[in-house]
């Protein structure tokens, strides 16, 4: 008989991104596994008979846990799953897996990627007058504290860390699953062949030319520190001997206030915002290096990609996808977003054409595309489901 899992998340919506998308990538890689795997959202779209909206019927984008709390109980009341993996903080889970990291780091480090002390003040003094924000993460402390209660699956060590640190969640309840992307997609020549032509045409490049293209995807330009990065690229096309630095930029943010920067600091014509409707990997196919000097990631779904297409990526050690590179072989891992002559300095170093290579063969030698893969991911969920199968008491 086929084994079935529920695998629980806010809204079955993939044009999201993050959990969403990254969920409905294990949902699939599960079912190649041979297991059913259903997804349960309070909100969504239901595009197939995998997809189970149980709170359409209210009003709103979003509804509260409890509401959501009640609608999953009912409906595992009336179908039967072998097991229920959460991302949300439900304590009648056998699996909850945190994929935006904890509530608590995230609050820090969103404060922590304000500029003004003031602002970063007022953003931890504040952190939890958001009912909706305050309730989840009371809801993740008390599931994550204890020796009794759902397994904890970490997508990198960095979570497994902010687990320990702030709830003192026992180790013995922590499985490490780090994050993985779908590999399998293959770009196509003629589309990539355009991107390319936009972003030399936009640049004002010509074919001969041999830039360093460096791409930073993400939504909030300001949490992946969008800024820091702007401010390290004059110093990097200043010193640049060989290839000059250009920096590709994807995402949904507002892009105004990083131009007007960008054109201070006189850079502005090594700088291109693409908008958010690109395809990451046709972008990544084009660009050579991606880098994102993040405040704060549990595990990137964009540095794995960048992996997975062979590019080697600059990142700090608040990503937890760093756990899947090694810095100075792979990349670069640095200590903090704010270090802006460090940044400027990874830029430079990959503005060598040999450094460039020397990383690209590393990742291919390595085989990085499939220790980033949702495939590698899936097979260790099927492992400890079959685990808490095993020691579950048989009827």
């Amino acid at each position: 008989m086929t084994r079935r899992v529920a695998l629980i998340v806010e809204r079955a919506d993939i044009a999201l991104g993050g959990a969403e998308r990254s969920m409905a990538e294990v949902a699939s890689a599960l079912r190649d596994n041979g297991w059913r795997a259903d997804l349960l959202a309070a909100k969504g779209t239901a595009q197939s008979d995998t997809v189970h909206v149980l709170c359409s019927e209210i009003p709103g984008k979003r509804v509260s846990l409890g509401v959501f709390g009640r609608a999953l109980k009912q409906h595992l009341s009336r179908n039967h799953y072998d097991i229920v993996h959460s991302v949300l903080p439900f304590d009648f889970a056998n699996v909850y897996q945190p994929r935006g990291g904890t509530y608590a780091e995230t609050l820090l480090r969103n404060a922590a990627s304000y500029r003004s002390p003031l602002e970063r003040w007022w953003k931890r003094a504040t952190a939890f007058t958001n009912r909706r924000r305050a309730q989840r993460l009371y809801a993740e402390r008390s599931l994550c504290q204890g020796p009794d209660g759902p397994l904890v699956a970490a997508l990198s060590n960095y979570v497994v860390e902010q687990l320990v640190s702030h709830y003192g969640t026992p180790r013995q309840r922590i499985v490490l699953n780090l994050n993985g992307v779908n590999t399998e997609h293959e770009t196509d020549p003629q589309t990539t062949d355009r991107v390319r032509s936009e972003i030399y045409e936009k640049l004002r490049l010509a074919d001969t030319d041999t830039p360093l293209l460096l791409l930073f995807a993400a939504h909030n330009f300001r949490l992946k520190g969008l800024d820091r990065l702007i401010q390290a690229l004059p110093r990097a096309v200043a010193a640049s001997m060989e290839r000059m630095p250009n920096l590709i930029i994807l995402g949904a943010g507002r892009a105004d206030p990083y131009r007007r920067l960008a054109e201070k600091l006189g850079v502005a014509q090594h700088v291109l915002f693409l908008g958010a409707d690109r395809n990451v990997r046709d972008a990544l196919s084009v660009c050579d290096v991606g880098v994102l000097p993040t405040f704060y990631d549990p595990a990137s779904r964009f540095i794995l990609e960048a992996l997975a297409a062979g590019k080697p990526v600059i990142t700090t050690r608040f990503n937890g996808a760093a756990d899947q590179f090694v810095d100075g072989r792979h990349g670069i891992v640095l200590d903090s977003p704010e270090d802006i002559d460090a940044l400027s300095q990874a830029m430079l170093q990959f503005s060598a054409t040999e450094n460039v290579t020397k990383a690209v063969e590393a990742i291919k030698c390595d085989d990085l595309r499939s220790k980033v893969s949702i495939a590698r991911v899936a097979r260790e969920l099927c492992q400890l489901y079959e685990s808490i199968l095993e020691k579950r008491p048989s009827s």
